[in-house]
């Protein structure tokens, strides 16, 4: 870190990147292999596209709705020391039970990091902001947040490299033992540097007028649960078929009703000089739902078109030598017209509910010309799927400091825009990046031919900007607007809004299969984020008319 007085950092920034560095390695080598292991017919799932994606989604989704309850614990009762380290121990322990080949014990690791998740995610955030609050670092608080975002993806660059190199040699329990680890790590960085933070760990308790722990549990909690088990149930009993999709996603829609009231309250209940800030939160955490349902998007469509569309092969003998020799690539066998259970000669589908066998599985050879596939029993060397996920956070850390340099250069110039303008434009820019895989539609044929992994790597470029623009800058946003009293509790709504993103990106993947022309399904990504550009620009003006009446950037 620089240390001279005008550029250091709070000492406690390295503590707190290193920790959630190796969190977000857990994290995301395990969901970089998830809907490949849900998928797998030897020693996954064997669920069909629609199936891994609609548990994906359900399951990203509910991860980021937890820090709303999370956040509000740590604000109250535990402080925000105490409720990082359990959370990381919970999703450390989540990791480790995925590995047990189980359904029970699968949805048991599931809830674990779900649950986790919602104690860790929003109080490293708000601690965070809390050592940049005082004046020596507070004009530095967008930078900090945009170094400490670089940190989630240095862990999210190299886990998928382990990730790989484990379930291709020993298997997918291992690679999520690897995931625990990484997450045991985080919370004892996170320990040894608590001198540094301590003094930030302030719990808010409640103010005059706040509702009980209880009675958000009675109001809030259990109305989100039984709303939850009514859209379960209630759709398909009464017209025969979900409302939308799967019966998993009616339950999150009716779940969300509750959270979504709450926050509601916060305004209407705010003294009037806390409403203006409480109403553009809740208006950028409206605008930003659509960024998340396209950008997560990267475990599901944009891993399926990693798997199936990209052009995985090895063919220069210095790449394949050094794919081979770190055991990240994997041999596949062609058949041509075998049924053996073996070397995935077919996998389970199904077909208006009926399970069958689809032959000469694995896709991959699907769309290879017939020219160029292996003979009959021959094999192919190709990289591994889950290290096209690798691809964003490699952008992240290269992009990262020229994004910085370059808002600092505006900065000093007295042209930086507000953090809002920064969140809106990172939408806009997001948009165009779906136009790369449009065209990566057209050049591959609608998916008759494979194209090359540049394509891949374009689209998470410029999504990555939009990233940038966006998700540092909204974290930001919430530390400098939000009230002090309910600070980490505004932090769990930027990851509700998150989470009911996650949740429509798994909707919008699980329609992947229903678009003949591949290029429609990019189209209507381009739509949304478009569409919520649109709206974010025709609100800038008053939301920059807020940030200025409180005195923020």
């Amino acid at each position: 870190m620089p240390t001279t007085n005008q550029t250091k950092h709070p000492k406690g920034l390295k503590f707190l990147f290193l920790s959630e560095m190796w969190e977000r390695f857990g994290y995301y080598l395990m969901i970089g292999i998830f809907t490949l292991y849900l998928k797998d017919v030897k020693t996954g799932f064997a669920m069909t596209e629609a199936e891994s994606a609609d548990l994906y989604g359900t399951f990203i989704a509910l991860v980021f709705l937890t820090p709303f309850l999370g956040g509000l614990i740590a604000d109250r009762y535990l402080g925000y020391a105490k409720s990082i380290i359990i959370g990381g121990l919970m999703m450390g322990a989540g990791y480790c039970l995925m590995g047990v080949h189980s359904l029970p014990m699968l949805y048991l690791a599931m809830t674990l990091v779900i649950l986790g998740n919602g104690f860790f995610k929003p109080n490293i955030s708000t601690l965070l902001g809390n050592i940049y609050s005082t004046p020596e670092y507070q004009a530095k608080k967008d930078d900090g947040y945009n170094i400490f975002y670089m940190g989630i993806n240095v862990g999210a660059f190299i886990c998928n490299f382990f990730g790989a190199a484990l379930y291709i040699m020993l298997g997918w329990e291992y690679a999520f033992f690897a995931a625990g680890v990484g997450m045991f790590i985080g919370v004892v960085v996170f320990i040894s540097g608590l001198k540094h933070y301590r003094a930030f760990d302030i719990k808010k308790g409640m103010a005059e007028g706040d509702m009980s722990f209880l009675k958000i549990c009675l109001l809030i909690l259990l109305p989100s649960i039984i709303a939850g088990v009514i859209g379960w149930v209630l759709p398909s009993k009464l017209i025969g078929h979900p409302l939308v999709g799967s019966t998993s996603t009616d339950a999150f829609i009716f779940a969300c009703f509750p959270v979504i009231y709450f926050y509601s309250t916060l305004f209407f209940k705010a003294s009037k000089e806390e409403k203006r800030p409480i109403a553009a939160l809740l208006t950028i955490f409206v605008v930003v739902i659509l960024f998340w349902a396209v950008f997560k998007q990267n475990g599901t469509a944009l891993t399926t078109w990693a798997d199936r569309y990209t052009d995985r092969s090895l063919t220069n003998t210095t790449a394949k030598n050094a794919f081979s020799n770190l055991s990240l690539s994997q041999n596949l066998t062609y058949q041509k017209d075998s049924v053996a259970l073996y070397d995935h000669a077919f996998r389970l589908q199904k077909v208006d509910g009926v399970v069958q066998k689809e032959y000469n599985y694995p896709t991959y050879f699907k769309n290879v010309p017939a020219a160029e596939l292996p003979q009959d029993g021959g094999g192919v060397e190709l990289w591994a799927t889950n290290l096209s996920q690798s691809i964003n956070p490699a952008w992240v850390i290269l992009l990262t400091p020229l994004v910085v340099a370059f808002f600092t250069w505006l900065r000093r110039n007295g042209k930086e825009p507000s953090t809002a303008s920064k969140i809106i434009f990172g939408i806009f820019i997001s948009a165009l990046s779906v136009l790369v895989m449009v065209t990566a539609v057209y050049v591959g044929k609608n998916g008759a031919e494979k194209v090359s992994v540049l394509w891949l790597m374009g689209t998470y470029g410029i999504i990555t900007i939009g990233e940038l623009f966006l998700s540092p800058m909204g974290l930001s946003l919430v530390s400098k607007l939000s009230p002090v009293r309910i600070t980490s509790l505004m932090m769990g709504g930027w990851f509700v809004s998150t989470s009911i993103g996650n949740k429509l990106s798994g909707v919008l993947a699980t329609l992947w299969d229903t678009y003949e022309d591949k290029a429609n399904f990019f189209w209507v990504n381009f739509s949304l984020l478009m569409g919520s550009a649109i709206i974010g620009l025709m609100l800038l003006k008053w939301l920059n008319n807020i940030m200025k009446a409180y005195g923020i950037k």
